[in-house]
């Protein structure tokens, strides 16, 4: 698994934990960087999630409004949390990080959401992400 991929899963979980705890974004990351920094053999894929997070947190109100856009009748609200962290992150990726593929950002986010989310949660997030590259 390429550090990327790593430092997507661990992305996904710093927005997702904020996400159903109620925390801050700039909270949760403050506490997985303490606790990276005890983790020195993880430190690739935790400087891109860090870069991840970052470019959420600074970004997030135009991120929302592209994936409340284009996301045909699904408000942020109603989507399931994981869907909603993967978009967010991908989102990012697409929009602000031009070192990435827009096809890979997109295949890799498919993929995380078909492992940890709903059944219909690949083709959803795929749909989204197709929409909003298609736009950028």
């Amino acid at each position: 698994m390429s550090a990327r991929t790593k430092a997507r899963k661990r992305a996904l979980d710093i927005l997702f934990q904020s996400d159903i705890r109620g925390d801050a974004l700039g909270v949760t990351l403050a506490a997985e960087a303490k606790r990276a920094a005890s983790e020195p053999s993880r430190e690739a894929s935790w400087l891109y999630a860090r870069e991840i997070v970052d470019g959420v947190i600074d970004n997030q109100d135009e991120i929302d409004e592209q994936i409340t856009t284009f996301a045909k009748d699904w408000s942020l609200a109603r989507m399931p949390a994981v869907d909603r962290a993967l978009l967010r992150m991908a989102v990012w990726e697409i929009l602000y990080n031009d070192e990435v593929p827009t096809a890979v950002v997109i295949d890799e986010a498919v993929e995380l959401a078909k492992e940890f989310s709903t059944d219909d949660s690949g083709a959803f997030v795929h749909g989204v992400l197709a929409r909003i590259a298609r736009s950028s």
